[in-house]
């Protein structure tokens, strides 16, 4: 097993920096997505406990010098410039594993750490204390009203807002363009669900349904494209396109035919396998 953790930047616009974060994170970054609309970027690192721990704790040191959630306009809803840090089980080649035993361990120390050495404000989420669980839904709801800090401080840092730190699963973050804000956001509530978190979102000049595959195993790319399609076409319109965010597991790819890849966005490339090789 490796770990995979997934970190959710509020920065998709500016290259240069981009670029100093990308080069925070190496080696252990397998791919780095970044969208101007929403204004967010996604690291994909992967490897060892050791070389994941130094590397996403490089990039939120690098996060927090250069960023300013003061500033910061996007589609896409955040908490903080250093937005979301999952922590992931992975076992290359096999289905997503859901024994988060691993992780939760690496996931409370980095929210502890990040709180002491800059004073940002962490929320777990995930597996809890108790046998209480969280979700990140309900952390961007309730974060500072109903949920208190996990670490830190109770209130958001001035330039770096807070940190939601997660311990999940594999997700699949993918997205479906459609030809009208008014579609998306007709569909994105009646797709939403335990298998597929949805937001119906304008994305510059665009539409589109934003979507979370939270059990990819159960409702991966190629079913939801199938889903969403009958809905907007229920409503008058179209998908106009397909983007996957960050990698996929080579499990869940080879359970799509290959002819339908390029329909939905997809590539051999895409995966973390891929990646890893290389």
């Amino acid at each position: 097993m490796i770990i995979e953790c997934v970190v959710n930047v509020s920065e998709g616009r500016d290259q240069a920096v981009l670029g100093e974060l990308a080069a925070s994170a190496a080696p252990s970054l397998l791919d780095l997505h970044a969208d101007a609309g929403h204004h967010r970027s996604v690291f994909t690192l992967a490897g060892t406990v050791d070389d994941v721990s130094g590397a996403v704790r490089a990039l939120a040191a690098a996060a927090v010098a250069l960023l300013d959630i003061d500033v910061h306009q996007g589609a896409h809803p955040r908490l903080g410039v250093l937005d979301v840090v999952p922590f992931v089980p992975y076992r290359p080649g096999h289905p997503p594993s859901h024994d988060l035993g691993a992780v939760v361990p690496l996931r409370n120390e980095f929210a502890r750490w990040l709180s002491a050495q800059f004073g940002i404000p962490s929320f777990l989420y995930g597996p809890l204390g108790g046998g209480r669980s969280r979700t990140l839904p309900q952390l961007r709801r309730h974060a500072f009203t109903e949920i208190a800090p996990d670490f830190g401080p109770p209130h958001p840092h001035g330039t770096a807002g807070a940190t939601a730190v997660g311990a999940r699963p594999v997700l699949v973050a993918y997205n479906l363009w459609v030809t009208s804000l008014s579609v998306a956001q007709r569909v994105a509530p009646r797709i939403r669900g335990p298998l597929v978190r949805s937001l119906g979102l304008a994305v510059g000049d665009r539409a589109q349904v934003s979507c979370n595959l939270v059990e990819p195993g159960q409702l991966g790319p190629a079913e939801l494209y199938d889903l969403v399609a009958d809905l907007v076409d229920q409503e008058g319109g179209a998908i106009t396109g397909a983007e996957l965010v960050g990698l996929i597991p080579r499990s869940i790819l080879t359970g799509i035919s290959p002819t339908r890849w390029a329909r939905l966005g997809l590539s051999a490339d895409d995966t973390v396998e891929s990646r890893l090789r290389a």
